[in-house]
């Protein structure tokens, strides 16, 4: 049975009105309208907001670890799959390529998403999985949550990203002034300044 596949791209990352510290990762139907609302940690928000706002650490994170190792043994991601749902919690696989062999490996749906946007993997998820769960919104609300990233979409998750990549910016500009590579700590303190603002 080949069950019909939808792809979808990340739209948004918000604070999750369900549960306290929690985030809500909002993935959109690519050509379409519907969403899908997957809750995530705030561990896993960060990894993809690092990602989706373009700043580089000035060491690897987890999931850059394991993509650098990926590449490096020749490995290629072809994409991450949302293939069930329980009780609100999404099941994933990501399928990865080596040697013309496919390989299915099970993840965290926040892992897999996490991975796709490193290795610029397509996410998918099944059709009935997208429609039974899809986000029900208003024409006003929907507006709000598919607001760009990054442009005051959702202040708090703006400061959460602040805080953290503030702390990572400072170590890379250590990094550069110790490299003596001023032209690159130029750009990372203007960065800083940018965003302590």
């Amino acid at each position: 049975m080949n069950k019909k596949k939808v792809e979808l791209e990340v739209l948004n990352i918000t604070n999750s009105q369900e549960e306290a510290g929690a985030y809500a990762l909002i993935l959109g139907e690519v050509n379409g309208s519907r969403q899908l609302p997957v809750i995530i940690g705030a561990a896993e928000a960060q990894a993809m907001l690092i990602v989706l706002k373009g700043v580089v650490p000035p060491r690897p994170l987890t999931h850059n670890l394991f993509a650098s190792c990926l590449e490096i043994l020749g490995v290629n991601m072809v994409r991450a799959l949302i293939y069930k749902v329980d009780n609100g919690v999404f099941y994933s696989y990501i399928y990865l390529k080596a040697d013309g062999t496919i390989i299915r490996m099970d993840a965290r749906t926040s892992d897999a998403v996490a991975m796709a946007l490193r290795m610029k993997a397509p996410i998918f998820v099944y059709e009935e999985i997208l429609e039974s769960e899809q986000l029900k919104t208003t024409e006003d609300s929907k507006e709000a949550t598919t607001a760009p990233m990054g442009n005051g979409s959702d202040p708090h998750m703006d400061e959460f990203l602040r805080k953290d990549s503030i702390d990572l910016l400072q170590e890379a500009l250590q990094k550069a002034i110790k490299e003596e590579n001023y032209e690159r700590a130029a750009q990372i303190r203007d960065e800083i300044a940018k965003r302590k603002k």
